[in-house]
């Protein structure tokens, strides 16, 4: 159990992330200001991510703050920036997991935990379902559950003879370098504590948290991790090499990733979001972030029966200890 928090002036705030648009969840969004309202919680709701605007013929949808104040609630629309999560208890995120890396984009720089309804397709990174949502608000509304850490990785890029990077970010699930162009192969070479472990021409490569095992890493051949696993994993994509099997490093690790200065150029891809480029020549470097982000949890479902659930894991015939 976690003791409530909120402003100084000890009101409680919810921030809302949504994928709005969808019927379930603007149903979903009435059920939580009416919950909220009768509670006397505030609901801060960012229904749009101005940062990055949705792609050409998707079609948005805002939310109304008059229809969600119409059910009983202290309802504030924020725009998608650094300052909206600030103040509040913690972010409950609804829509998939693209809503949710979306939404930790605001929670980890405020320090605020961060909880999912999914209402995607997988949702590994939810902690419910969408039909538990009246029993979800029972445990946030009366503070009855706990905030746990999930490990995340500093992102350096750095250009050849400088020693301060052009460009610095963080990542919850991973980086990763790719070609720009998709013509050939992108020609790297990965280090390890400073030290050189393998080159070899691929299409990319990742470097993941636990939390990211089971998103493009997965994917892309390597293993699952459980998240409260302190590791970093690196991953070629469709290396042209001998040796091109995913590693797990220590978190103490300082992994970099060179682009051949006579190669192609390449990008680094954080989380799927945000996007930096990684000439020929320059380096990315990740190490373990000094904070983590803050995680909701409201019961304790083993990582295995997720896995099972998520990704529909053939168990017939187990029979457990007898």
């Amino acid at each position: 159990m976690t003791s409530s928090s909120g402003s100084p002036d000890g009101t409680r705030t919810f921030l809302v992330v949504a994928h709005t648009g969808r019927d379930e969840v603007t149903d979903t969004l009435l059920t939580i200001a009416k919950r909220c309202g009768d509670a006397g919680i505030a609901v801060r709701v960012v229904d749009h991510d101005t940062r990055r605007p949705p792609p050409p013929n998707v079609e948005t949808h805002p939310v109304d703050p008059e229809m969600l104040r119409d059910a009983g609630a202290d309802v504030e629309v924020a725009h998608a920036d650094s300052v909206s999560a600030q103040g509040c208890e913690l972010v409950l995120v609804l829509g998939g997991d693209g809503t949710f890396l979306r939404a930790a984009e605001l929670a980890y720089p405020a320090g605020v935990p961060l909880m999912g309804i999914n209402l995607g397709h997988i949702g590994f990174l939810a902690e419910a379902e969408a039909h538990r949502i009246d029993e979800v608000l029972d445990l946030l509304i009366a503070g009855d559950y706990r905030v746990v850490d999930r490990m995340v990785l500093d992102v350096s890029v750095i250009d050849p003879g400088s020693d301060e990077p052009r460009a610095r970010d963080w990542v919850l699930n991973e980086v990763v370098i790719q070609n720009t162009s998709h013509n050939g192969v992108l020609e790297l070479v990965t280090e390890v504590d400073g030290r050189p472990v393998a080159a070899y021409g691929a299409d990319g490569l990742l470097v993941a948290t636990p939390t990211g095992s089971t998103a493009y890493a997965f994917s892309a051949g390597g293993p699952v991790m459980w998240p409260d696993l302190e590791a970093i994993l690196v991953v070629p994509s469709n290396a042209h090499a001998l040796f091109a099997r995913p590693m797990v490093t220590s978190p103490r690790s300082r992994v970099a990733v060179e682009v051949h200065r006579e190669g192609r150029d390449g990008v680094a891809l954080c989380d799927g979001r945000r996007i930096f480029d990684v000439p020929a020549g320059s380096r990315v470097e990740v190490v373990r972030a000094q904070r983590s982000l803050r995680w909701v949890r409201i019961d304790s479902e083993p990582f295995a029966d997720r896995l099972v659930t998520k990704f529909s894991l053939p168990v017939t015939g187990w029979r457990g200890r007898s």
